[in-house]
């Protein structure tokens, strides 16, 4: 298992941010792909055409969100938290990335960086 930490820094505000990780419309607009979403603690997402499972466990609206992520039988909880915060080029994102199993551990770093925080700094690039 490893983790992975990393600081984005995204061209708009916290709660425009958090909506857009949030919101299934708005997830579609920056991914391309429809979401299932919800921020009911408990609920299930999915994201990516199904790449991406698992179980919402908190939210703090505009600063924060909790997710467990699935890896088929893994014992190990991998826990993903974004933190939000105000940065003068818009939200720095503090992503952490709990127990990635070590087979998938290159595919999510890279999920992360183009796909998932990537797509949504291309997104919001003319906004700053």
């Amino acid at each position: 298992m490893k983790d992975y930490k990393k600081y984005f820094i995204v061209p708009a505000s916290p709660e425009e941010v958090y909506t857009a990780l949030t919101n299934p419309t708005t997830i579609q607009l920056w991914s391309g792909d429809p979401a299932e979403m919800s921020t009911e603690p408990g609920s299930e997402f999915s994201l990516f055409e199904g790449n991406i499972v698992g179980k919402n466990l908190e939210f703090e609206e505009g600063k924060m969100l909790v997710q467990e992520w699935y890896f088929g039988e893994q014992e190990a909880k991998s826990i993903v938290t974004i933190k939000l915060h105000p940065h003068k080029h818009g939200t720095s994102a503090e992503l952490r990335h709990l127990n990635i199993p070590d087979e998938d551990y290159d595919d999510i770093v890279e999920g992360w960086n183009e796909a998932y925080f990537g797509a949504l700094i291309e997104f919001y690039e003319d906004e700053f």
